[in-house]
């Protein structure tokens, strides 16, 4: 494995995973719930960011590889993961709507494996649907780990339960998408 800066990022995206989890069982005289909410929206947007900078750093600085492209993926899902259990934990996200997210993501990452051993991975390469389901998830979590009031006007746990239920639905529309695609190279394995 060849460390460089787009692969030093994506690590950097899993090691915060503890950070962010951790934050939430500071003692509340270190760290009251609002900064506790607020440190723990940083930590996520941070991460949020460190992946769109990595692909566009591995892209411009020609540093791809099929480890990063591997480890990119991996790292967003033990992130969003580890944010939704936190969430279902705070009684901040239904847990329905929790399983619904992660466990297409382990469908469809299970689903896209297979493709790439029998050379179909085209077949299911992420779609606009799927770009416009990770869009929604990474605005709602924050939203939702925020958990506050914005202004008068804007309640982030309200927009956030909302854009969430968004994204969930998409989360199956999508699904149900990559499925379809792959149902043909399915039905030929047999």
């Amino acid at each position: 494995m060849q460390m460089n800066l787009p692969n030093f990022l994506t690590w950097l995206r899993i090691v915060a995973i503890p950070l962010f989890v951790g934050i939430f069982y500071l003692p509340t005289d270190w760290a009251p719930p609002a900064t506790q909410n607020l440190a723990a929206t940083i930590v996520f947007a941070g991460a949020a960011l460190t992946d769109w900078l990595d692909g566009y750093l591995a892209r411009v600085l020609n540093q791809t590889s099929a480890f990063g492209a591997f480890l990119d993926p991996v790292a967003d899902k033990l992130m969003v993961a580890a944010a939704l259990i936190v969430l279902v934990h705070l009684d901040r996200l239904d847990a329905p709507i929790a399983l619904i997210i992660i466990g297409r993501e382990i469908t469809i990452s299970a689903l896209r494996e297979w493709m790439a051993q029998i050379g179909k991975s085209r077949s299911v390469a992420v779609s606009f649907l799927g770009k416009i389901k990770t869009a929604a998830q990474m605005v709602a979590i924050p939203l939702l780990l925020y958990h506050g009031q914005v202004s008068d006007m804007f309640d982030a746990q309200v927009a956030g339960t909302w854009l969430i239920y968004v994204a969930a639905v998409l989360t199956l529309w999508s699904m149900i998408y990559y499925l379809r695609a792959a149902m043909p190279h399915v039905i030929h394995d047999r």
